[in-house]
């Protein structure tokens, strides 16, 4: 029988884990290069990942792979048309309002919110806001603000073909969604064919354990945005905050990241209140402090344990940064990408741990025992520990 040399394994095992590293090293550089251009695929394929167990579902009660995949795509169609026919109104007239609006704000701002921090903290905001003083500085630095000014028109240039980049992704997304969830079961297959046979077993654990708790952490977090969104709408408006639907629906929809949905929703609810009555309606502000409470309240105690439960089984200071570290690294394609990348992650750290805690490592080589008992007339009981490790040692 040939032996093998420990410290060959060990450089060996050391070298395939190097290479699996430099491999992954490489896709996220990739990811990176081609971000904009993966933005519609990676809305495509969550579209069709999440739209896949219903297909599933409509598949084993006898229809066809592709009745069962039209049937899914026609109603996620009528219910985003439905969405858009109801709120688009609503919105419209927010934003008109929110226009109209705008002069009391500018008189807001220059007439008390600046005057306050400077008596505060005496910094000479109002200068810099002086006419006068504001071309007196751009004569000054005329250079540069040519520069700034050739580089807003650049933009404004590019702007034009990131618009039309827009229309091209929204119309591209529900094409590609339709065929990720037509050829799902195929991609699953084809991806579990490239795994080395020994391990597959533990890579389908893997992936179905991520797929349960990401899939239902989505699903059940988008009902919760919509939930959120409804009730600090609905509330505000109510109250008589003229602003409040189109506050609320912000709120709602950023409230994916734990606390930023109400924190923002109050800071500009707070404002909208301010200018709306011209001063501090008290009143007012208890009531719109009475309804992000309620809507908290909802959230906490019953929309998310209901929707969401621990099915991510993330700390909320790890989901802000898996976001805002996604952000960061590849932009608006990154904030898409961190949640399933963070589940995976979470999936995986899970796993070593389980392998770590039935390790030799951990457990060592030798049975510890035990002695339990108290210092009474009871007699002790010897309790003995198998610590060996699980892979058949005994």
């Amino acid at each position: 029988m040939i032996q093998t040399d420990p410290a060959n394994a060990d450089i060996a095992r050391f070298l395939k884990r190097l290479q699996w590293g430099l491999v992954a090293f490489a896709v996220g550089y990739v990811i990176w290069l081609l971000g904009p251009i993966l933005t519609p695929f990676v809305l495509a394929l969550l579209l069709g990942w999440l739209g896949d167990p219903l297909v599933d579902r409509l598949e084993r009660r006898g229809r066809s792979r592709g009745v069962a995949v039209t049937l899914v795509f026609l109603l996620m169609t009528l219910l985003v048309a439905l969405v858009l026919i109801i709120l688009v109104p609503m919105i419209e007239r927010q934003i008109v309002t929110l226009i109209d609006s705008l002069p009391q704000y500018r008189d807001w701002l220059l007439g008390t919110a600046l005057p306050w921090i400077e008596q505060r903290t005496g910094y000479e905001l109002m200068s810099w806001l002086d006419a006068d003083r504001l071309i007196q500085l751009i004569r000054e630095h005329w250079q540069q603000a040519g520069g700034i000014a050739a580089t807003a028109w650049a933009y404004v240039q590019r702007s034009g073909f990131a618009v039309l980049s827009l229309v091209i992704n929204l119309v591209l997304v529900p094409i590609l969604a339709f065929y990720f969830m037509r050829d799902w079961d195929l991609l699953v297959d084809r991806v579990a064919a490239l795994i080395p046979r020994d391990h597959i077993d533990t890579a389908t654990r893997l992936a179905h354990e991520t797929s349960e708790s990401l899939g239902g952490f989505l699903r059940g977090q988008f009902l919760v945005m919509l939930g959120q969104g409804a009730i600090y709408a609905i509330g505000m408006s109510v109250v008589g905050l003229r602003l409040g639907l189109l506050i609320g629906m912000v709120a709602g929809l950023i409230s994916f990241i734990p606390y930023l949905g109400a924190t923002v929703g109050i800071l500009l609810a707070l404002i909208a209140a301010i200018v709306q009555a011209q001063g501090f309606d008290w009143q007012l502000l208890i009531l719109i402090g009475v309804v992000f409470t309620i809507g908290q309240l909802v959230e906490s105690y019953v929309l998310t344990p209901r929707l969401v439960g621990d099915r991510i089984g993330l700390h909320p200071v790890a989901v802000i940064f898996a976001v805002l570290a996604g952000g960061q690294l590849f932009g608006f394609l990154g904030m898409l990408l961190a949640l399933p990348v963070a589940a995976v992650v979470n999936v995986l750290l899970r796993y070593a741990h389980e392998r770590y805690t039935h390790s030799r490592l951990y457990a060592g080589d030798k049975s510890d025992i035990e002695i339990a008992g108290a210092a009474t007339s009871q007699r002790p009981v010897i309790i003995v520990a198998d610590t060996k490790g699980v892979d058949g040692e005994r």
